[in-house]
């Protein structure tokens, strides 16, 4: 996969750190950890910004700070920086309509109700690859107890999960870059959702 940005969605500020709606961050600074990547604030891509070397490709990684719902923004000025294509982005978010602590690799489809995916599409067009880190749904409640939960801290447990559930994709880029995303779609589709250790 000619994959060349890899796109964490969450919202900035302390406040927001922990919460669920955050995975996204969290994924892309384990990313910046394990390939010894720095993130820095730049102005003109409105986010944090670095770049890593995993096995000789190199991949920018993006923390947009424009809050979720204007995320493409962010992802639009650098991808037309670097002139990718919308199938050379990965953008990974949590997802309240897959289990605590899933994951899903996917191309293309549509927002599913998540603002940072809808402002993502509305920028790039919908072809760009996600990675749906799953956070469980708060139960059939209404529109507001679901943002109530995605901007809250989950239980340690469930936590544990989510960040088990980052690990897993972590692990995955690069076999996704090795191996194209059929075989790493079907690995981490099969795997059961495990706490971090």
């Amino acid at each position: 996969l000619d994959l060349k940005l890899i796109v964490g969605l969450g919202n900035p500020g302390p406040e927001h750190v922990d919460t669920r709606h955050n995975a996204g961050f969290w994924l892309v600074d384990r990313l910046a950890a394990r390939w010894r990547g720095s993130l820095r604030p730049h102005a003109r891509y409105h986010g944090e910004v670095g770049r890593i070397d995993v096995d000789g490709r190199e991949l920018w990684l993006l923390k947009p700070t424009t809050y979720m719902n204007r995320s493409g923004l962010a992802i639009r000025a650098l991808a037309d920086y670097v002139r990718l294509q919308p199938q050379q982005v990965l953008v990974a978010h949590d997802e309240l309509d897959l289990p605590v602590g899933a994951v899903r690799l996917k191309q293309g489809g549509g927002a599913g109700g998540h603002n940072g995916l809808k402002d993502s599409i509305a920028h790039l067009g919908d072809a760009f690859w996600r990675i749906r880190l799953g956070i469980g749904r708060p139960g059939p409640g209404h529109r507001a107890e679901v943002i109530d939960y995605v901007l809250k801290r989950a239980p340690a447990a469930e936590e544990s999960l989510i960040l088990g559930g980052v690990e897993a994709a972590v692990d995955a880029i690069p076999r996704v870059l090795a191996d194209g995303a059929e075989k790493v779609m079907n690995s981490l589709h099969r795997r059961e959702p495990a706490p971090a250790t």
